[in-house]
């Protein structure tokens, strides 16, 4: 899982960079929106009830989560929003998924093409690639002070699949239906999870040259701009000095 944390953790960096240009609150409002279509009540709507944890997680204002979710019940037919995956190829086979929101199905697909094209990738079919990957629930613990030991016991009696843990930074994989079961109940021991999510990891992680790794990156980092683009997932593994 080592591949997948780094470039999560790079993903969740540059998460941070985008919450100052109030790019991320506008990602974080569409899956509000996208997810209260189903039902406004995050009690009886466990997909809602997710999308706010993510938002309030990155310090989104209750007031822009409380507005993303009304907008679901508008009448505007210009404004419907559907989710769309792609699927493509990196530079050296990696395989990619981007997960999208968007109300134009058309400027998505084009903009995403674009950015494959443009950083040696190539868009594919569906499911070319998906079946590398499964679906997962993904806990972060950042700077972790106390008993590394601890958290792992208490995160594999909550029934965590996977710990991965670099500078005191925690990943906890999880099945992704008990996701906020294991996050309670490590709240229930004193141990809190700065951000969760519903994510996708690669079965197996493809080694590359280091040259094809940074392009890789590239195209991640080009896919994950994209104002429609909600998530992106790789396969490949990245090396410690790509991250020095």
């Amino acid at each position: 899982m080592s591949g997948h944390s780094k470039w999560s953790s790079i993903k969740h960096k540059k998460g941070a960079l985008d919450a100052k240009r109030g790019k991320l609150f506008t990602k974080l409002s569409r899956d509000i929106t996208l997810a209260a279509k189903t039902g406004d009540q995050p009690e009886s709507n466990a997909s809602l009830r997710l999308a706010i944890q993510k938002a309030k997680d990155a310090n989104m204002p209750n007031a822009n989560i409380d507005r993303a979710i009304k907008k679901a019940s508008g009448t505007d037919k210009a404004n419907i929003l559907e989710e769309i995956t792609y699927e493509g190829y990196g530079p050296g086979g990696s395989a990619i998924i981007v997960d999208a929101i968007t109300d134009n199905k058309n400027r998505t697909a084009s903009e995403v093409r674009l950015a494959f094209n443009r950083n040696d990738g190539s868009l594919g079919e569906s499911g070319v690639v998906a079946w590398q990957f499964k679906i997962k629930g993904l806990l972060r613990i950042e700077n972790f002070e106390g008993d590394l030991d601890a958290v792992q016991l208490a995160a594999i009696d909550s029934g965590a699949e996977d710990i991965n843990i670099e500078s005191n930074n925690i990943e906890i994989i999880t099945d992704a239906s008990i996701l906020e079961t294991v996050r309670l109940q490590l709240f229930e021991q004193n141990i809190n999870v700065d951000s969760m999510e519903i994510t996708r990891i690669a079965d197996n992680l493809l080694e590359l040259a280091e040259n094809d790794v940074r392009k890789t990156i590239r195209l991640l980092e080009a896919l994950d701009d994209l104002d429609d683009v909600s998530r992106v997932q790789s396969n490949i593994a990245i090396p410690d000095q790509i991250l020095a």
